[in-house]
């Protein structure tokens, strides 16, 4: 396994030591639950390998609003810790993945020492931001053909593969839609030539 050193290259020595001391790694298995909505954080992840999905629901609807990768961290978790809120949204593993766990008690020291740690928070910031926008404009003026397409093509690039191994109840939860609906886009995508829905998942074409 690397050290936080490699894993983090870039942020100050004196940080790292910290993380080492007072952060914790951990596994976590594809679809497992990291965040739960309502719960009061006491550790903001960063992912260090793997990918992390962050949602948010509506009654029985949930909608994902982006994914964290490698050397990124929730800026919906940091704000609830930083100010002792309860979560809004809640983010499960989306693939077997390796986290830091960044202890909510020791946030505050943090940012006042090392600024590396506020950029690496701006910064994200502004990226969800654009993505919380686009997500926004997506929903509003997009059909859903269209939606679930960009989605399609999203997912196959955070996987680095045009075959995607992912079930029609999982896309119509992402996208706040229901299954039914999904599958009858999806043949529509598939008669248009843009998918070809095999046994074990969905072949962007």
């Amino acid at each position: 396994m690397k050290t936080l050193q490699q894993y983090l290259r870039g942020l100050p020595t004196e940080f790292i030591e910290q993380l080492e001391k007072f952060g914790i790694v951990k596994d976590f298995s594809a679809q497992a639950e990291i965040l739960r909505e309502g719960q009061y954080v006491k550790y903001v992840p960063l992912v260090l390998e793997g990918m992390v999905k962050v949602f948010t629901r509506h009654e029985d609807k949930e909608l994902l609003l982006y994914y964290i990768e490698s050397g990124e961290s929730c800026i919906m978790s940091f704000n609830a810790g930083i100010k002792s809120t309860a979560s809004k949204v809640f983010a499960v593993a989306d693939e077997k993945s390796l986290l830091l766990l960044l202890p909510v008690e020791k946030l505050h020291e943090w940012v006042r020492s090392f600024p590396s740690l506020n950029e690496l928070f701006f910064n994200l910031y502004d990226q969800r931001y654009a993505s919380l926008l686009d997500t926004i404009n997506h929903l509003l003026y997009s059909r859903l053909d269209q939606r679930l397409y960009n989605y399609l093509l999203e997912t196959a690039k955070q996987k680095n593969s045009k075959i995607i191994n992912i079930r029609h109840r999982q896309m119509a939860a992402e996208l706040g839609t229901a299954r039914e609906v999904i599958s009858r886009v999806m043949k529509k995508l598939e008669q248009e030539g843009k998918v070809k829905q095999l046994q074990g998942g969905i072949e962007i074409l």
